[in-house]
């Protein structure tokens, strides 16, 4: 582990744990028991695109949610979170001050700085960036808690309806961020990946060594990717619009670039990539018990002079209802990635369709039971240069306790 990180990271929760002004802290566990089928995870070098590839007890999630009052209009949050796989296994996910000053204007102005998600998600709603509804995400905010994150700062104008006596709401964000530049490595080699684990700050996610990302006479790419490098000292940007009709119909829409040079290529062989995207997500409450949500994401990531190209497209949509203690979801997530590159030997055309579905079970406030299936079909054509069968299926059963305080 880093232990650089490691020192930030217990110097933020001892300042928080320590200050009788911290109004929230919070702490989520997840013990699970898995049943996959035997294609090594993404997690193990393989080329499977879920988490698990074997049956086995672990620990799913673990982290701490911690909330500072500095002041009557400035809150420092932060997240910790420990996992059993991966690179690295403890650090923070986010890290953010944020300025809320108290109006009673119709326009009002919020901020906030440090390293921390951008609100495209309506899936990923509860504490320390997790979903209420399923335990494996769709294939969108997997790679979102892969390879994306605001190292940087945001600016919102923002108008409550009952501010103006209306039934909507609205919000402008604009940010501006670095420390970003791999972003599009995972999506353009790997494709996309169906999971729940976050990447830590300065973490690292490997994939399968394929002959022609690795080989020194064709690309030359170590086989994993550092996402949260700056490599050519730009900014990047991203722009979004919310609105929110009577609390019960909910559209986001961003724009995404991060203008990274495609050129730029550190010591360890990683380079900067020009990802760019659209996303638009969707939600609405039919009852207060039962709703739906949707997502579409579309974007292009480039790499060096086009050897590596690629369009990306990914949609999900999910039905989610709750019966007293009981919440019933079910999601179909559909993803496609389209090379036009000019290394013709590096096939990174993939696709697939995922199927969820999950009940949670709340004990009572603090512990929670529930059981997920999920099912996927994929494809990915630089299998074949490892010897292994470009198409796929997929499935995976959980069964997960939780508690949290």
């Amino acid at each position: 582990m880093n232990h650089k990180t490691l020192f930030i990271s217990v110097f933020l929760w001892a300042a928080i744990a320590a200050s009788s002004h911290a109004n929230q802290l919070k702490g989520i566990v997840q013990v699970y028991l898995s049943q996959a089928n035997d294609l090594a995870s993404y997690q193990n070098q393989g080329t499977g695109i879920l988490r698990y590839d074997e049956n086995k007890l672990g620990v799913q999630q673990a982290l701490l949610s911690g909330d500072l009052d500095l002041s009557s209009s400035l809150s420092l949050n932060v997240v910790a979170n420990y996992y059993q796989d991966g690179e690295q296994n403890l650090g923070f996910t986010q890290a953010q001050l944020i300025y809320k000053p108290l109006s009673n204007d119709t326009v009002r102005f919020k901020g906030r700085a440090g390293f921390f998600y951008p609100r495209v998600s309506l899936e990923n709603v509860d504490d320390g960036w997790l979903s209420p509804f399923t335990y494996t995400q769709s294939a969108i905010n997997s790679w979102i808690g892969e390879e994306l994150r605001t190292a940087g700062v945001e600016f919102s104008l923002y108008s409550p309806g009952r501010a103006r006596n209306s039934p909507w709401s609205w919000e402008l964000i604009a940010a501006g961020y670095k420390a970003n530049d791999p972003l599009g490595t995972l999506i353009s080699w790997r494709g996309f990946a169906m999971h729940d684990r976050q990447s830590l700050h300065n973490d690292k996610i490997r994939f399968a060594p394929y002959p022609t990302v690795i080989d020194r006479e064709i690309i030359w790419h170590p086989s994993y990717v550092e996402p949260f490098h700056e490599l050519d000292g730009d900014l990047g940007v991203y722009i979004g619009v919310h609105a929110n009709y009577f609390n019960r119909t909910t559209f986001r829409y961003y724009y995404f670039d991060n203008l990274t040079d495609p050129l730029e290529i550190n010591e360890q062989s990683l380079y900067g990539w020009r990802t760019k995207f659209h996303s638009m997500s969707f939600q609405h409450k039919f009852t207060p018990k039962t709703r739906v949500i949707s997502q579409w994401m579309s974007g292009s990531t480039l790499m060096g002079e086009r050897f590596v190209f690629v369009d990306f497209n990914a949609w999900y949509v999910m039905l989610s209802h709750k019966i007293n203690q009981h919440r019933f979801s079910a999601r179909f997530d559909r993803f496609i990635v389209q090379e036009d590159d000019a290394i013709p030997v590096d096939q990174n055309d993939s696709d697939g369709m995922g199927l969820t579905f999950a009940w949670r079970y709340d004990l009572d406030t603090r512990w929670q039971l529930g059981f997920e299936q999920h099912f996927n079909r994929n494809s990915a054509q630089n299998r074949a240069t490892l010897g292994l069968p470009v198409d796929t299926n997929q499935q995976q059963s959980l069964f997960v306790v939780q508690f949290r305080w």
